[in-house]
This record gives structure tokens, C-alpha cells and sequence, in this order.
């Protein structure tokens, strides 16, 4: 009996390994940039909506003049549905970040596919609009992932430069970090709500300096979607 629970465990182990490893290589499918053709950025912003700091940042876009992909968790979607109505009335684009924030490593198939089906349909209903996008939390996917997007109609976007990951970063600091990576196609990966402790004041202190910044080098910043499908956008500035 010993013997038979250890290959169990052992089996289970190995079977895991062979998930994480496989989900590992799937990343290969994921969208990381767009176009490098044109000298266009999209910014994108992650788990929210947050019914303070969402509004900030979308009142920061829009005294710039720019549009922005927000990847949206369908739970706080379904607790602050004004927010994505706003978000949409404002131009931007709404995508989906999974319904509750959960990482994909620790999902098996079918938690996979309620994650992802769960919030496609709740954002489609408050938005008015399926989504196109789908950005994993953490980054982190599993073998699974794929084939619910595939059905779903959706593509996994990821990211060419974070300013702030699981460590938080000054203000001051991100807005550098962008644009010292700054390059044609970029998708940069900022957070309107808190994963990390303090994020999304963060956020909206770096953002004004971060757009002006791309801006005057140059760059037209635009949604996801936009930059994939036609590599441009509209370089406005108030």
C-alpha cells in the first residue's frame, strides 16, 4: 500500500512537471509585441476595474487624447459594471484577465475553461462586446489555456516591457523604464488596481510623465487590438 501511494504521488508529480514544462512552451503561442513597422505603443492595463483608481486612469488617457487596452477580472467587472460601461463610452478597448485573478499553474482543464468562458461572458454582457484578448494572470499559462481560447475566439497577449512586476517600482522609475525600452510595437503591461500593495497609485503618478514621454519621442499610442491589425495609431496629444 506504502509502495502504490508513492507511485501515486510520484506519478502525479511527473504528470505535473509535464503540464508546467508543456504550458512552458505555449507561451510560445502567446502575442508579446505588435508590428515593429510603425512607431506605435499600445498600453494596456491589468486587474482591474477598480472603482477609484480605473476612473483616474482612464481621466489620465483622456486629457492626452489616448485610448488603451484594459484587461479586465470579470469578478470586480461584475462589482463596478460602470466602470466598464465608462471604459467603453471612452473609446477604450476591453479584454479579459480571467474571472478571478486565479494563476493558471494552479488550474487544471476544466478551472481553466470557467475561468476564461465565465468572464468572457460576463464582459460581453456589461461591455456590449466579446472581448478579443485574453491576458493570463501573472503572465502564467497552462497546457490547457489554448484550446478554451481557440474556442473562445480569443488571443493571449502577454507583454514586451512591465515597469512593475511582483516587486513595486517608484514612479519616477517605471516612467524611465518605459521609456528606455521604449521600441515600435511595444505592448506595456501597467496595473489600474492592486495586485501588488499600492500599485495603482503608483501608476497614476508614473503615467502622465510616461506618456509625454513616448509621445515626444515620438510614439502614437493606441489599443491592443489596433496595433495588431493595422500597426498604427493615433498620435494625439492635449
Amino acid at each position: 500500500m506504502t509502495s502504490l501511494l508513492r507511485f501515486g504521488v510520484g506519478g502525479a508529480a511527473a504528470l505535473w512537471v509535464g503540464y508546467a514544462w508543456g504550458a512552458h512552451l505555449l507561451t510560445a503561442a502567446a502575442i508579446r509585441r505588435g508590428p515593429s513597422g510603425a512607431r506605435s505603443i499600445a498600453l494596456t492595463f491589468d486587474d482591474g476595474p477598480d472603482p477609484r483608481w480605473t476612473p483616474r486612469v482612464a481621466e489620465l488617457l483622456a486629457a492626452r487624447g489616448v485610448r488603451a487596452t484594459f484587461f479586465l477580472v470579470g469578478q470586480r467587472a461584475e462589482a463596478s459594471p460602470s466602470s466598464v460601461r465608462a471604459l467603453v463610452d471612452a473609446g477604450h478597448e476591453v479584454a479579459s484577465h480571467g474571472w478571478s485573478h486565479r494563476s493558471l499553474w494552479l488550474c487544471g482543464p476544466r478551472r481553466t475553461a470557467d475561468e476564461v468562458l465565465r468572464a468572457q461572458d460576463h464582459l460581453t454582457e456589461l461591455s456590449g462586446a466579446a472581448p478579443r484578448l485574453f491576458r493570463p494572470p501573472w503572465g502564467m499559462v497552462n497546457a490547457a489555456l489554448f484550446g478554451v481560447l481557440r474556442g473562445a475566439g480569443l488571443r493571449c497577449v502577454l507583454w514586451s516591457i512591465q515597469p512593475e512586476g511582483l516587486r513595486p517600482r517608484p514612479p519616477g522609475a517605471q516612467a524611465e523604464h518605459v521609456l528606455a525600452r521604449a521600441h515600435p510595437g511595444a505592448i506595456v503591461d501597467l496595473h489600474d488596481a492592486e495586485g501588488v500593495a499600492g500599485a495603482p497609485e503608483r501608476l497614476a503618478t508614473a503615467l502622465p510623465a510616461m506618456i509625454d514621454g513616448l509621445h515626444d519621442r515620438g510614439y502614437a499610442l493606441t489599443t491592443v487590438t489596433d496595433l495588431l491589425e493595422n500597426g498604427h495609431g493615433h498620435p494625439t496629444r492635449a
